[in-house]
């Protein structure tokens, strides 16, 4: 299958917006040219898979447990256990159906930091799962429609983050809207060589697929999010086709009857009585990709109908052993390994078996889905403040369901292992970022801060009175590793939380940022920070058994 199907950049779309009834963009790249629902898709680029694991038949008993499915994770997950008892060859044979591409495809110096071990030693678990609307194959084709875009720039129109604590006690994940608008990086296609450089303001986040493959779409997330991606797994049409067959089907609720089909010939064609059904292959695609029908037929209505199958599913194999029949776990082996496309971190079965010991160790009722909050510009959406608020708990490995035992940040901070430099020695650059959209910046702000720590023997401070900035609250950046301790040593002496401490290409040296929640006075204080999952993220936990669609009424049958 040609890698052209991901590769070349998607035309900025930006100034062509046009809002439909149901609020969804009809521009290139969306809903009209390529049928009416987004979903997930295979990106071509095959490589071999590589490695092999020895000795994997085991006792009955450790083949019956691993049979028993007892983990956690999403549609893109469900082939971890798939090769339980399976021999060597068929074990190679797993591994080669894999696909696999790069990581990360942006600069390494823009790589989000990867987060801290707690006091036992262990770190959070970030995987990005991917899907585009590719239409690569015959089958894509008939599954996806839009018979004219057949080989066309795929869009990755489903974006989850999946974190797993760092103790393994609880599992987070946020869906972004496909059409959110972001600053996509430079990105490197790791096979042609070609480079796209960082967007001029701000495009669909979906577009960053096609700038040289899924690695982008992860830089574009550290981007925005300032999260560490440890791995990611793409999916394609056909591939949640045959994967819901092999499961066996997942309950999901609408609280009426639907059909997703209008009279412009626009919905995933998705019919289902009032109440809980079943659904798998072909419905269970549909389910997934449906907007006209739920709600107000926009893009965050899909994404929680997303998360109800996927919450269903979890319950769905962990209550049974539908899958403990062999040549049911075969198919599903078969059918995920063909549609995944990982990272090398990930591109054997064995890694694949190893992440579900992780997974599986997340009780059910700890598991949240939520969405990326956001509002609306034109046709697209942007993140809001709240938005910031859910990615620092992700960032902070704060569990969303609030069932945490508190936690001590500042206490049990790690030091940076680059020592700090003498006081009089870290040069130190102050920026006034008091403005705000109701007031003004303060005169002079950056100067009096300036002095303040030149005061505290920072001599080398001085005020950098030739960039304007906007900041809500006071923030300390510096561009390198080298410099995180001198950064740090700068918060500490005004009392700065090292969580305000942060790293980023778009200063030159330790740059102290007097926001807006340090307007006057001397002595800062540190806002309160609330730990608490904002409602507008709409958690939805997976043990919650009542969730049910809500059925647009111009989409409704009798």
């Amino acid at each position: 299958m040609a890698r052209s199907s991901v590769r070349g950049e998607v035309p900025a779309v930006e100034d062509t917006m046009s809002l439909t009834p149901q609020g969804e963009d009809t521009s290139q790249g969306e809903d009209t040219p390529r049928g009416d629902e987004g979903a997930p898709a295979d990106p071509g680029g095959r490589h071999d898979g590589g490695g092999h694991r020895g000795g994997g038949r085991g006792t009955g008993r450790t083949r019956r447990r691993r049979r028993a499915l007892r983990w956690s994770a999403t549609v893109l997950a469900v082939v971890i256990l798939g090769t339980a008892g399976a021999g060597y060859l068929y074990y190679q044979h797993l591994n080669d159906n894999l696909r696999k591409d790069a990581l990360n495809l942006g600069d390494a110096k823009d790589r989000a930091a990867e987060p801290e071990a707690n006091a036992a030693g262990q770190t959070p678990l970030n995987i990005l799962l991917i899907g585009s609307d590719a239409r690569d194959s015959k089958e894509n084709q008939e599954l996806g429609g839009a018979k004219e875009t057949f080989g066309s720039t795929p869009l990755a129109d489903v974006q989850m983050l999946l974190h797993v604590s760092a103790d393994r006690t609880n599992m987070s994940v946020v869906s972004m809207p496909r059409d959110t608008l972001v600053e996509i990086p430079k990105c490197t296609d790791p096979d042609t060589g070609k480079v796209y450089a960082a967007t001029v303001g701000r495009r669909m986040t979906n577009q960053s697929l096609g700038r040289g493959g899924p690695g982008c779409t992860v830089a574009t997330w550290e981007k925005l999010t300032d999260i560490h991606i440890d791995h990611f797994m793409m999916i394609d049409f056909s591939g949640v086709v045959s994967m819901a067959d092999a499961i066996g089907g997942v309950p999901v609720c609408v609280d009426a009857n639907i059909h997703s089909k209008d009279s412009a010939g626009h919905g995933s064609g998705l019919k289902l009585e009032k109440g809980t059904t079943y659904v798998k292959g072909e419905q269970a695609l549909q389910w997934l990709r449906t907007r006209y029908g739920f709600e107000d037929g926009s893009d965050l209505a899909r994404a929680k109908a997303q998360h109800q199958y996927m919450n269903s599913m979890v319950r769905e194999l962990r209550k049974n052993a539908k899958l403990s029949n062999p040549g049911k776990l075969r198919a599903l082996a078969e059918a995920a390994t063909e549609a995944l496309t990982v990272d090398d971190g990930l591109g054997r079965v064995d890694k694949l078996y190893d992440l579900a010991g992780e997974l599986k160790k997340v009780p059910t009722a700890r598991i949240t889905m939520t969405t990326m909050p956001n509002r609306y510009v034109g046709a697209r959406v942007e993140p809001t403040e709240d938005a910031t608020q859910l990615f620092r708990l992700v960032r902070e490995d704060i569990a969303l369901d609030g069932k945490d035992k508190k936690k001590t940040t500042e206490a049990s901070a790690s030091p940076t292992a680059d020592p700090a430099a003498a006081d009089d020695e870290i040069a130190v650059q102050v920026r006034n970022g008091t403005r705000t959209a109701m007031l003004a910046a303060v005169a002079g702000r950056a100067s009096a801060v300036a002095r303040l720590l030149v005061g505290e023997g920072f001599t080398q401070a001085v005020a950098d009175q030739s960039v304007s900035t906007v900041e809500e609250t006071t923030v300390v950046r510096y561009p390198s590793a080298d410099l995180e301790g001198d950064a740090q040593r700068v918060a500490k002496a005004l009392g700065i939380p090292t969580s305000a401490v942060k790293k980023s290409t778009d200063v030159s040296g330790v740059t102290l940022f007097v926001g807006a929640d340090w307007r006057e006075g001397t002595a800062y204080e540190a806002p309160k920070q609330s730990d608490e999952t904002p409602e507008s993220a709409e958690a939805l936990n997976a043990s919650d058994t009542k969730a049910c669609m809500k059925v647009n009424p111009g989409f409704t049958w009798s």
